[in-house]
């Protein structure tokens, strides 16, 4: 679990905060051991998205190219990380914060959560979150949320894609470790080319995605935990994984 520490500072994504949060998700990323990474973060609001005080006139145009670049690099890794990634959300996210939970690969939230791109309303438009955004909702809703700056609550983040589920507060840690118990239970060669092949696919065309999902199945039975899970399911037996 890694959890944003901030609070004072509502977990803003500031130059130092995308650096340690960079660090911590390549941290163990190849030991056998590592299986799920939970985001979660400490106070009412899980993250307001990028300090504002980085990207006044004070700063040049070299640290704001810095702060941007650093934030679309900690987003593209959470999806080439070989491990699922889950947002344990419990309160807003917002802008850059948004954008972290739609670049997760599952999203649970508690009731009281609430997800906006509010950039507009302070010149400064959300086109970094959406990218996340307008890859994770529809089209219309993402730039609703992007023209108006208003928040979808959690119920309607649930209904239109943005998170996997809803839960009451008191509920969201159980659940979440509900999630990563069950991911655990799976090979971890097996979900780390899945995940990696789902994102690959996700971009292109239905014949090129077919053709290339349909050779990753038959790579996928050539690994050892391949080869294991049918053995175990035809002998009736639970799969020894090796991992």
């Amino acid at each position: 679990t890694i959890v944003l520490n901030n609070p004072r500072r509502r977990n803003a994504l500031s130059l130092p905060m995308l650096q340690c949060l960079r660090h911590d998700l390549l941290h163990d990323v190849k030991s056998r051991e590592l299986r799920v990474i939970v985001i979660a973060a400490e106070g009412p609001v899980f993250c307001s998205g990028h300090d504002l005080k980085e990207l006044s006139s004070e700063d040049d145009v070299k640290h704001h190219s810095q702060v941007f670049e650093l934030c679309a690099e900690v987003m593209t890794l959470i999806q080439k990380l070989p491990v699922p990634v889950i947002a344990k959300v419990n309160g807003l996210a917002t802008a850059a914060g948004c954008q972290l939970v739609a670049s997760c690969d599952i999203a649970v939230a508690s009731e009281k959560s609430q997800f906006a791109t509010p950039g507009v309303n302070i010149g400064l438009f959300c086109s970094t979150p959406a990218v996340a955004l307008g890859r994770s909702l529809p089209r219309k809703v993402a730039l609703e949320m992007l023209f108006t700056g208003e928040p979808l609550s959690a119920q309607e983040a649930l209904m239109h894609g943005l998170i996997s589920k809803v839960v009451p507060e008191d509920k969201l840690e159980e659940e979440t470790m509900k999630i990563s118990h069950k991911i655990c239970e799976s090979s971890k060669s097996v979900l780390a080319l899945g995940k990696a092949t789902f994102y690959r696919q996700i971009t292109q065309d239905l014949d090129t995605a077919y053709k290339m999902t349909t050779q990753v199945m038959v790579d996928n039975l050539t690994l050892r935990d391949g080869q294991e899970g049918i053995e175990a399911f035809i002998q009736k037996r639970k799969p020894v994984w090796s991992h």
